[in-house]
């Protein structure tokens, strides 16, 4: 119930803070989020409803970063261990009570008509372009999903992911 409360409580200052980011002028183009010990940004327009991690369904003979189906508020949704898919690893397990409590499912955005929800390891919240200090393009032969990398001031870096172009893959 806590974690429920949690994230609603999150939910809502994300929406607060995207609202007066519309009102002020200031463009937050990103959801940043983390997985596999990596930093990834979401365009916005791409990223759907955030939830609380659930158990997905196992579903025999699928890739191992596919993790099974979730029923999100009533709707079937697979669910992609998003760490394992761009590695082609096998999904970590989500184990412990603190991974639980961090977890959350990044529901695509309806509008790319894919029921997926990517499986990360924690929100990190909005970023706009000037959170970051640089940016380089992609390599001429990096997947066609894979967006332009950033440093931010602390010198962390940030991968831009398209789910737009990921979702149209035949793989995923």
């Amino acid at each position: 119930m806590a974690n429920r409360d949690a994230l609603r409580a999150f939910q809502s200052r994300l929406a607060g803070r995207l609202q007066a980011a519309r009102t002020s002028g200031v463009s937050a183009s990103w959801l940043a989020v983390e997985a596999g010990g990596a930093n990834y940004l979401f365009p916005l327009g791409h990223a759907g409803e955030i939830f609380p991690w659930v158990q997905p369904q196992h579903v025999p003979y699928t890739e191992p970063w596919f993790l099974g189906v979730a029923n999100l508020r009533g709707g079937l949704y697979g669910v992609v261990e998003l760490a394992g898919f761009l590695t082609g690893a096998q999904a970590a397990p989500v184990t412990g009570e603190a991974a639980h409590a961090q977890s959350r499912l990044v529901a695509l955005n309806e509008m790319l008509e894919v029921n997926c929800a990517l499986r990360i390891d924690r929100l990190v919240g909005l970023r706009g372009v000037d959170a970051f200090v640089a940016s380089e393009p992609p390599d001429a032969d990096a997947p066609a999903w894979l967006g332009h990398s950033y440093i931010d001031s602390a010198g962390a870096r940030w991968q831009e992911i398209n789910l737009q172009a990921l979702s149209q893959q035949p793989r995923f």
